[in-house]
């Protein structure tokens, strides 16, 4: 990247962030080195008072915060990522109408709530039976979303139970239909019963390439696929790893599918997730929003860099 044209973003609720602050150390290193100015060169998006802040502070930058009751996981329609999401030419009003319409329905008592009800009762209800919860999205530019749905899932669900010492957990596995489908499938269809399923399609793609009629010599048996465009294929898989699940009958699955890849739509997606892990999390009687067992990780991790900076002297450092 052409470093003197770029502008960085630092994001950390909390501030102290090791590894975001490791690579915003190295940054300021490049910068240095090219004797480039710092000048509104950053933006960083964190707590109101946060440490960060306060470094934020002694240069001229830009600062955003990230709403003290929004933990990060579930920040991405805050500042956290909406700022950089501007930048790169998102419509971000179109993200967030998305959001508000799940978000009416649901507190309106319109479609949605009845729809996520239903299905967070049953993740609650069938925990310890399908404690395995597999998200199918057949097509690549959902891949980001996927690894979202990991982290929102596992972190807000994997606890200790209130006023409880029972841990409870459902483990959310991400995975991208054209491709995984070769391979997590054979576990969901003859594994353990375990595991749950929901596909995620899309209804109109905007890429109408289709396979060209090419005959090719002793592969004449694929000449079925010839003229079919490569987004009515993708969706033909989604249909039929569909079917094929509906026939075993003892595995739970279900259905989200997108009109299309816009930012409305991503938006009502993102929020219908974080009413589901929330309404979850709720039934499950666990607090939704914390992480003691990440904060338990970093403190260990601090000690370890006491420790090896304890060292350096006698490493010759």
């Amino acid at each position: 990247m052409d470093i003197k044209n770029t502008h960085f973003f630092v994001i950390s609720k909390s501030g102290t962030t090791i590894e975001t602050i490791s690579v915003y150390k190295y940054v300021l290193s490049l910068l240095k080195a090219k004797d480039i100015s710092l000048d509104y060169r950053f933006t960083f998006v964190t707590d109101d008072g946060s440490k960060l802040e306060a470094h934020a502070k002694t240069f001229n930058s830009f600062i955003l915060h990230i709403p003290v009751n929004v933990g990060g996981r579930f920040s991405v329609l805050s500042a956290a990522g909406l700022a950089p999401l501007l930048l790169v030419g998102v419509d971000i009003q179109r993200l967030l109408d998305g959001a508000k319409a799940i978000k009416k329905s649901f507190f309106e008592d319109g479609y949605i709530k009845e729809t996520l009800m239903k299905k967070a009762t049953y993740y609650a209800k069938n925990s310890m039976h399908y404690n395995i919860n597999t998200l199918f999205a057949y097509s690549e530019s959902l891949d980001c979303f996927t690894d979202w749905y990991v982290q929102l899932w596992g972190e807000s669900l994997g606890k200790k139970q209130r006023h409880s010492s029972f841990n409870v957990g459902l483990t959310p596995v991400g995975l991208i239909g054209p491709k995984d489908q070769h391979s997590f499938l054979q576990l969901i269809v003859e594994g353990l019963r375990d595991k749950s399923v929901t596909v995620l399609k899309i209804e109109n793609f905007d890429d109408k390439i289709k396979i060209p009629a090419i005959t090719l010599k002793e592969l004449e048996g694929l000449d079925l696929m010839n003229g079919i465009a490569f987004c009515d294929l993708i969706n033909m898989q989604a249909d039929s790893t569909i079917e094929a699940l509906l026939d075993k009958k003892d595995i739970p699955i279900d259905t989200i599918t997108l009109q299309h890849i816009d930012e409305e739509n991503i938006g009502k997606l993102i929020f219908y997730y974080e009413l589901l892990t929330s309404l979850v999390g709720q039934m499950m009687n666990v607090n939704t929003y914390d992480q003691p067992g990440v904060e338990s990780g970093k403190k260990i991790l601090e000690g370890k860099l006491i420790e090896e900076k304890k060292s350096f002297p006698k490493k010759g450092k």
